[in-house]
């Protein structure tokens, strides 16, 4: 069996205390592996259950620091735990940061796909309960969002910097 240049057996699958599959290379400030060793951003820790308070204040402090995909990794323990009637929203939400985070790392194309589909994904889900304005979020505005950033994405109007151009969750 051989090894990596990091040590590690060539076939040596990162695992958690359950044996589930887990990436524990560091990442850094959009998401991407780092290797083994290297200084990286502290990852968010899976699996945990928020308010919706709680969810939307954590994400929106990642979003302002730049780190789209850990937001998303808040967004998805929200659509993962919470009430199946808010799903839909959380997970359009984690869409959103990941179409930010792919924009953000010049993936013009996967951006703006990401992008457009979370915003559908709220729209949606806004239209199927009446809500605009859920934990305090205006969607209508937050949809606006991510359809002018997916414009400019395609349109190639420069790099894409996650903390100047990330969202504003609440007013």
């Amino acid at each position: 069996m051989g090894s990596t240049s990091s040590g590690r057996p060539a076939d040596a699958r990162d695992r958690d205390d359950d044996g589930r599959a887990r990436n524990a290379r560091p990442r850094d400030g959009l998401g991407r592996p780092l290797p083994y060793g290297a200084d990286g951003v502290a990852r968010q820790p899976e699996g945990v259950v928020r308010t919706p308070d709680r969810t939307v204040a954590e994400a929106q402090s990642l979003l302002d620091a730049g780190k789209p995909f850990h937001a998303h990794e808040v967004f998805e323990d929200a659509w993962k735990s919470g009430p199946e009637e808010e799903r839909a929203l959380w997970r359009g939400l984690a869409q959103l940061a990941v179409g930010l985070t792919h924009s953000a790392r010049g993936n013009t194309t996967g951006g703006a796909r990401l992008l457009r589909r979370g915003a559908g994904a709220v729209e949606t889900w806004s239209m199927e309960t009446g809500q605009r304005t859920p934990y305090e979020m205006d969607l209508t505005r937050l949809i606006d969002w991510a359809r002018e950033l997916a414009g400019a994405v395609e349109r190639g109007d420069g790099p894409i910097d996650a903390r100047r151009r990330g969202p504003r969750l609440r007013g």
